[in-house]
């Protein structure tokens, strides 16, 4: 997925209402953009950060900057972290289609955001005649605490849990189902679900992967001018 011009680098000044940041550019203007993720981005959004920012000319929007990127440093050197959790699904099915996830090749046909369940939209239904139906749910991630290992979720997610037991469900009608976690993040090795700040959603992960729910884990390369799925990490439980 390539950014439609190459992002605008600044220092972040500070992060309020979820919604919004303020950022000092490199040209020294300061501007407030729109921040779309709207978790705890813990040990993302300290003051200072050196951030990347896309910009939209639509006339219709209040702030026409969004937060992309942010530089990480766990002591292992910097690295690019994606905080946008709007871009996985197009990334994976992107992905998908250039045969980067083998998991999920094979299907003739890929939808997106498709009904099914309690009144939910499953992210991409993979359909193949002799395969029958894929139901594929991905989760954006960018949560590191120690050096090499991507975790999930950063903050309480009940709509999370209740994705695993639609996928669960669609494994019992005899359907495939499979959790596609994409970190947004190139130095991930390993991955893991963080219980501890969300033993529900553990639990429920537990739950759905018994019942035959798969999991996968892959991460990006990113740069001020595209991100893409890159390869596979290893799921740690």
């Amino acid at each position: 997925m390539r950014f439609p011009s190459p992002l605008v680098r600044g220092r972040l000044e500070k992060r309020y209402k979820r919604f919004l940041a303020d950022v000092a550019l490199d040209n020294g203007e300061r501007i407030t953009c729109a921040c779309p993720n709207t978790g705890s981005m813990l040990g993302l959004a300290s003051p200072g950060a050196r951030v990347w920012l896309s910009r939209s000319d639509a006339a219709s929007r209040k702030y026409p900057h969004t937060w992309e990127l942010v530089e990480a440093d766990l002591g292992s050197g910097p690295t690019l972290v994606g905080i946008n959790p709007m871009h996985p699904n197009k990334l994976v099915a992107e992905a998908i289609m250039a045969g980067t996830i083998p998991e999920l090749t094979g299907y003739a046909g890929l939808r997106r955001e498709v009904k099914y369940g309690a009144a939910s939209r499953v992210d991409l239904l993979l359909e193949d005649g002799p395969r029958g139906l894929c139901y594929v749910e991905v989760k954006n991630v960018h949560l590191m605490r120690r050096s090499g290992c991507a975790e999930f979720p950063d903050s309480v997610t009940s709509r999370g849990a209740k994705h695993l037991a639609e996928l669960a469900s669609m494994v019992a009608q005899g359907h495939r189902a499979v959790m596609v976690y994409l970190v947004q993040r190139a130095d991930a090795e390993t991955f893991s679900i963080s219980g501890d700040i969300d033993p529900i959603y553990l639990a429920a992960f537990k739950a759905a992967t018994d019942a035959g729910v798969e999991a996968v884990a892959y991460r990006c390369r990113l740069s001020a001018e595209e991100i893409a799925v890159e390869c596979p990490v290893r799921i740690t439980r």
